[in-house]
């Protein structure tokens, strides 16, 4: 029986603890990604000069970050199709299986690349990331959802059927601020139903402004200490200003009406 004021999403209430279980068509889709991914990465590989290339990991602090951007500098001039290759499969990779490191990713954008062809590297790798995980989760993502954030997909799918009218501004706002984070956003937007083309719109718009903090930061990477430095109170409050302005002419019509 469903208690008083319980939520529940499409016939089930998310806040009742379940397993994580696949069914083996499902994790043969995801195996079948994975390993798109990986043989995406070797024909980047075969087509590199024979070289040492221990360097290449996924950066985990600043200081890998350096080594691999002054390892891939001597590459990136002579094998610029291989490179930019390379660092969009990986890049969209980690935003369609929610590893953490991306702002690592999008630093380097900036260091290799400079700030315009940083920011159109990452925006564009971002949210083929961001598209990719909405499908993938389409397909296999429900149990996960309901296992890991149960409260925060009450509160998400609540707040998605309030602004059906205005459902744009809202993502635009939920991409522009740390109101909800941008994996559960990617995981949980195909399970709330929001629409794809308001989903890509938001990310794609919504993801400039910090992709132009980080990429910029990356220029000058030898002088950051850490991640934190990226953004100061200023970069903060400016981004969430940004956001509140988009939810504007919702809450504007809403009086209206």
């Amino acid at each position: 029986m469903e208690r008083e004021g319980e939520t529940t999403i499409a016939g089930v209430a998310p806040a009742t603890p379940r397993r994580y279980s696949l069914s083996f068509w499902e994790v043969t889709t995801a195996s079948g990604v994975v390993l798109g991914f990986l043989v995406g990465l070797l024909c980047v590989y075969l087509t590199m000069p024979q070289s040492d290339y221990s360097f290449l990991k996924l950066p985990r602090n600043l200081q890998d970050l350096q080594i691999l951007r002054d390892n891939l500098e001597i590459y990136t001039s002579d094998y610029t199709v291989q490179v930019l290759v390379g660092y969009c499969l990986v890049y969209v990779f980690m935003q369609t299986f929610m590893i953490p490191g991306t702002v690592f990713m999008s630093l380097l954008a900036g260091a290799l690349f400079g700030v315009i062809k940083g920011m159109a590297l990452v925006v564009s790798t971002a949210t083929a990331g961001a598209s990719s995980c909405f499908f993938l989760s389409k397909l296999i993502g429900r149990p996960l959802i309901f296992s890991l954030w149960p409260d925060k997909l009450i509160f998400f799918q609540d707040q998605v059927a309030r602004r059906k009218d205005g459902l744009l501004n809202y993502m635009l706002f939920l991409r522009l601020t740390p109101t909800l984070p941008n994996t559960f956003i990617n995981v949980a937007s195909p399970i709330v139903d929001v629409p794809y083309h308001i989903f890509f719109l938001a990310t794609f718009i919504g993801l400039i402004p910090a992709a132009y903090v980080t990429v910029r930061a990356g220029i000058a990477l030898g002088e950051l200490k850490s991640v934190g430095d990226l953004y100061d109170f200023s970069s903060v409050a400016t981004l969430f200003l940004i956001g509140v302005l988009s939810v504007t002419p919702t809450l504007i019509s809403k009086k209206k009406v």
